[in-house]
């Protein structure tokens, strides 16, 4: 299967889409901070998930399964600060945040899997 077909990749990207425009209401300072950092982040999910799934080994799918998880935590926590900085509301973000939960729950299945099944790599 093809990774735009996958349910968690399509997700992920609706979640970077989102963020990206909310992204554009932070203060202009933070163009270059944690603006930044949060699109990266955003970005990183859907990117990772994809070249996980291209890879042949099972190792290296789960190692980018785990990078993905990690820059989603990585996001949740940046939004959480923007929220408690007031740069960013909790009904601008529900949406967003309602996506995190969802794929964190996708990829640890997914990684789940990948880790029970037996590798020839």
């Amino acid at each position: 299967m093809n990774y735009r077909n996958a349910v968690v990749w399509n997700k992920a990207m609706q979640l970077a889409e989102s963020v990206c425009r909310q992204s554009t209401s932070l203060p202009s300072v933070e163009r270059f901070g944690i603006r930044l950092q949060i699109t990266r982040a955003a970005i990183s999910v859907p990117s990772n998930i994809a070249e996980g799934w291209t890879r042949e080994s099972r190792k290296e799918k789960r190692q980018f399964l785990a990078i993905a998880h990690g820059s989603l935590s990585e996001l949740h926590t940046q939004l959480l600060l923007c929220l408690k900085l007031g740069w960013l509301t909790e009904r601008s973000l529900a949406d967003a945040m309602s996506l995190i939960v969802e794929i964190s729950k996708m990829l640890t299945s997914l990684r789940r899997q990948l880790r029970h099944t037996p590798t020839n790599s």
